[in-house]
């Protein structure tokens, strides 16, 4: 367990257009020790993240960083614990009620079990949850009443990237893989094949998707979210099936993605996720064509703010093309190598999508 406090900016990291994410954005307290004039705001709000770790440069960071333009919003600090393995969550959420925290965000689906636990057992403080709704008895509601879940349809943007994706590739095939097939890894997967199946009947084309069936609701999947050897091989199988484009899902797999890449030899494209991984971890942007990004780091500002202002919604957010709260990053380096028209198509499916004339299927979707 490591444990941090820290109170610090955001810095420079913007990320679909924030203040569009989410309405009614909190203002700060009158009263605060953000400037050192006034009293201190007696709130702690804090965090805990999932085995991937805050430096993850993908959804782990994103919440950290929204946490802690929240505590410098509104003048406090936070306090962040990082599990090193599933078994950390419930000892780590143990560790924020002992020390007083007034609101905690727990990030990932699979810190979900726990979080309830411990929200049950402490209805006077928030919970925030990052890609979960908490709902054990699929009843459709939240199954405490003092969570907020903070979701994101990611197979809207993602099917973006599948046409997108599509339209680029050379080679007739692209790939895709993640760390374990839960929802929250698989709905990027299956967006994407949706993309992909749409490019094909629209283009008269046969574009395979490799790493992924979508009858079976299966595929490729390392078990973990560990950049290690073992998610370089399965990258490496997969680039050796022709693939021209690579999406890995599941935190910092995807840097096993581009030493396979690079290994290859081969001009391939790599898609981030969560994050736009061009500007989180630039060893890798050469070879980014875009990344499906989710806005974590505003969704987690503006609950823990609302929070802090004694104003906490739990009422769930689920971020959509719409809303902003998904969406597909730029090109960076790749732009010149993605048609006009092509582009011109990805924006054109968006609206469609958000006029509800596409309907991208996912567990999310209504």
């Amino acid at each position: 367990m490591k444990v941090t406090t820290k109170k610090a900016a955001l810095g420079g990291f913007a990320l679909l257009g924030s203040v569009a994410l989410l309405a009614g954005c909190a203002s700060a307290p009158e009263e605060s020790g953000g400037d050192g004039g006034d009293e201190a705001l007696d709130f702690i709000p804090c965090m805990v993240s999932d085995a991937g770790g805050f430096d993850d440069k993908s959804f782990n960071q994103l919440g950290a960083q929204g946490l802690e333009a929240a505590a410098e919003e509104l003048g406090v600090d936070p306090i962040m614990v990082e599990s090193a393995a599933e078994t950390d969550y419930a000892s780590n959420l143990t560790s924020l009620v002992d020390q007083g925290c007034n609101a905690i965000v727990t990030v990932g689906f699979l810190l979900a079990p726990a979080a309830l636990e411990s929200a049950t057992a402490n209805p006077d403080i928030d919970y925030i949850s990052i890609d979960d709704t908490v709902d054990t008895d699929f009843d459709g509601t939240t199954d405490a009443d003092n969570i907020k879940p903070i979701i994101f349809d990611t197979a809207q943007a993602a099917f973006l990237a599948g046409y997108l994706s599509a339209g680029i590739s050379q080679t007739g095939a692209v790939g895709t893989f993640g760390g374990m097939n839960i929802p929250t890894v698989s709905i990027f997967m299956d967006g994407f094949a949706q993309g992909v199946e749409y490019y094909n009947e629209e283009n008269s084309a046969s574009v395979k998707v490799i790493g992924w069936d979508r009858a079976a609701q299966d595929g490729s999947f390392t078990g973990g979210f560990e950049a290690n050897d073992g998610a370089r091989q399965l990258a490496q199988g997969i680039i050796d099936q022709n693939v021209d484009v690579l999406l890995p899902v599941g935190g910092p797999i995807y840097q096993s993605a581009a030493v396979a890449i690079e290994d290859s030899g081969r001009e391939i494209a790599l898609i981030g996720v969560d994050a736009d991984v061009y500007e989180t971890d630039p060893s890798v942007a050469p070879l980014l064509l875009t990344s499906i990004r989710k806005g974590i780091d505003v969704g987690v500002q503006e609950a823990v703010t609302e929070s802090g202002n004694g104003e906490f919604d739990t009422t769930p957010f689920i971020g959509t093309l719409e809303n902003e709260g998904v969406g597909l990053a730029d090109y960076h380096d790749w732009a010149d190598k993605v048609p006009a028209e092509l582009d011109a198509k990805i924006q054109e499916l968006r609206d469609a999508i958000i006029a509800g004339d596409i309907t991208v299927e996912s567990y999310l979707a209504k």
